[in-house]
Protein backbone atom coordinates (compact mmCIF):
# COMPACT_ATOMS: atom_id res chain seq x y z
CA UNK A 1 0.00 0.00 0.00
CA UNK A 2 1.52 3.35 -0.89
CA UNK A 3 2.15 6.10 1.89
CA UNK A 4 -0.48 8.58 0.85
CA UNK A 5 -2.83 6.34 0.90
CA UNK A 6 -3.08 5.16 4.50
CA UNK A 7 -4.66 7.50 6.60
CA UNK A 8 -2.85 9.02 9.13
CA UNK A 9 -3.15 9.79 13.40
CA UNK A 10 -1.06 12.07 14.87
CA UNK A 11 -0.91 12.27 18.89
CA UNK A 12 0.89 13.89 21.20
CA UNK A 13 1.20 12.77 25.40
CA UNK A 14 2.56 14.35 27.88
CA UNK A 15 4.45 12.20 31.04
CA UNK A 16 6.78 12.43 34.04
CA UNK A 17 10.31 10.25 33.99
CA UNK A 18 10.09 7.75 36.61
CA UNK A 19 13.87 8.67 36.61
CA UNK A 20 16.20 10.18 34.62
CA UNK A 21 19.56 9.53 33.25
CA UNK A 22 21.66 8.97 29.62
CA UNK A 23 21.05 5.32 29.42
CA UNK A 24 17.42 5.20 30.15
CA UNK A 25 16.84 7.59 27.18
CA UNK A 26 19.50 5.82 25.37
CA UNK A 27 17.49 2.75 26.06
CA UNK A 28 14.05 4.37 25.09
CA UNK A 29 15.45 5.81 21.88
CA UNK A 30 16.83 2.71 20.39
CA UNK A 31 13.61 0.46 21.35
CA UNK A 32 11.54 3.34 19.78
CA UNK A 33 13.71 3.36 16.47
CA UNK A 34 12.97 0.07 15.80
CA UNK A 35 9.84 -0.36 16.73
CA UNK A 36 8.31 2.28 14.82
CA UNK A 37 10.39 1.42 11.79
CA UNK A 38 8.74 -1.88 11.31
CA UNK A 39 5.30 -0.11 12.05
CA UNK A 40 5.66 3.25 9.84
CA UNK A 41 5.66 5.61 12.92
CA UNK A 42 7.47 8.54 13.05
CA UNK A 43 8.06 11.13 15.43
CA UNK A 44 9.71 13.43 18.06
CA UNK A 45 10.55 12.79 21.26
CA UNK A 46 11.23 15.75 23.60
CA UNK A 47 13.03 14.68 27.17
CA UNK A 48 13.97 16.82 30.25
CA UNK A 49 14.27 15.51 33.56
CA UNK A 50 11.01 16.81 34.15
CA UNK A 51 9.05 16.23 31.22
CA UNK A 52 8.41 13.92 28.37
CA UNK A 53 6.58 15.58 25.49
CA UNK A 54 5.99 13.39 22.06
CA UNK A 55 4.38 13.22 18.77
CA UNK A 56 3.91 10.06 17.46
CA UNK A 57 2.39 9.89 13.57
CA UNK A 58 1.40 6.93 11.52
CA UNK A 59 -1.39 4.47 10.88
CA UNK A 60 -4.28 4.56 13.14
CA UNK A 61 -3.76 1.25 14.41
CA UNK A 62 0.00 1.27 14.87
CA UNK A 63 -0.12 4.74 16.66
CA UNK A 64 -3.16 3.64 19.45
CA UNK A 65 -1.29 0.35 19.65
CA UNK A 66 2.28 2.01 20.58
CA UNK A 67 0.44 4.83 22.97
CA UNK A 68 -1.27 2.10 24.78
CA UNK A 69 2.50 0.25 25.33
CA UNK A 70 3.51 3.87 26.90
CA UNK A 71 0.82 3.97 29.05
CA UNK A 72 1.80 0.72 30.71
CA UNK A 73 5.28 1.78 30.45
CA UNK A 74 7.28 2.02 34.14
CA UNK A 75 9.28 4.27 32.60
CA UNK A 76 6.44 7.34 32.38
CA UNK A 77 4.57 9.03 35.33
CA UNK A 78 0.84 9.98 34.45
CA UNK A 79 0.88 9.76 30.54
CA UNK A 80 -2.03 12.21 29.53
CA UNK A 81 -3.13 12.50 25.83
CA UNK A 82 -3.28 15.87 24.67
CA UNK A 83 -3.90 15.34 21.18
CA UNK A 84 -5.08 12.91 18.75
CA UNK A 85 -6.27 13.85 15.43
CA UNK A 86 -6.20 12.80 12.01
CA UNK A 87 -3.46 13.99 10.16
CA UNK A 88 -2.83 14.81 6.04
CA UNK A 89 0.74 14.43 6.09
CA UNK A 90 3.97 14.46 8.85
CA UNK A 91 5.81 16.35 10.27
CA UNK A 92 8.87 14.25 11.32
CA UNK A 93 8.32 11.70 7.82
CA UNK A 94 12.39 10.78 7.63
CA UNK A 95 12.41 10.19 11.68
CA UNK A 96 11.64 6.57 13.23
CA UNK A 97 12.04 9.13 16.24
CA UNK A 98 13.80 12.35 16.84
CA UNK A 99 15.15 13.30 19.95
CA UNK A 100 15.81 16.58 21.44
CA UNK A 101 16.91 18.11 24.37
CA UNK A 102 16.24 20.61 26.12
CA UNK A 103 15.00 23.89 23.91
CA UNK A 104 15.46 27.52 25.49
CA UNK A 105 12.00 28.63 23.57
CA UNK A 106 9.75 25.93 25.07
CA UNK A 107 8.49 25.94 29.17
CA UNK A 108 10.57 26.37 31.66
CA UNK A 109 10.38 23.91 34.52
CA UNK A 110 8.87 26.09 36.68
CA UNK A 111 6.54 26.60 34.33
CA UNK A 112 6.14 22.69 33.59
CA UNK A 113 5.56 22.05 37.15
CA UNK A 114 2.70 24.52 37.42
CA UNK A 115 0.10 23.10 34.29
CA UNK A 116 2.11 24.53 30.95
CA UNK A 117 2.04 21.82 29.05
CA UNK A 118 -1.71 20.87 30.59
CA UNK A 119 -2.96 23.98 29.95
CA UNK A 120 -1.70 24.48 26.49
CA UNK A 121 -3.88 24.45 23.52
CA UNK A 122 -3.46 22.20 20.71
CA UNK A 123 -1.76 25.02 18.40
CA UNK A 124 0.36 25.97 20.96
CA UNK A 125 1.87 21.94 21.67
CA UNK A 126 1.69 21.78 17.85
CA UNK A 127 3.45 24.84 17.32
CA UNK A 128 6.91 22.98 19.48
CA UNK A 129 6.82 20.03 16.88
CA UNK A 130 6.58 22.29 13.89
CA UNK A 131 9.31 24.76 14.83
CA UNK A 132 11.35 21.12 15.62
CA UNK A 133 10.82 20.13 12.40
CA UNK A 134 12.17 22.98 10.65
CA UNK A 135 14.92 23.17 12.98
CA UNK A 136 15.82 19.09 12.08
CA UNK A 137 15.23 19.26 8.41
CA UNK A 138 12.64 16.74 8.01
Amino acid sequence: MELSTIALTRLVYASRLFGFDEATLNGILVEARAHNARNDISGALICRADLYLQLLEGPDNAVDGLYARIVHDDRHVEPKLLIRESAEGRLFGVWAMRDDPVQSWMWTQEEVANGAVESANKEEILAVFGRLSKEVGS
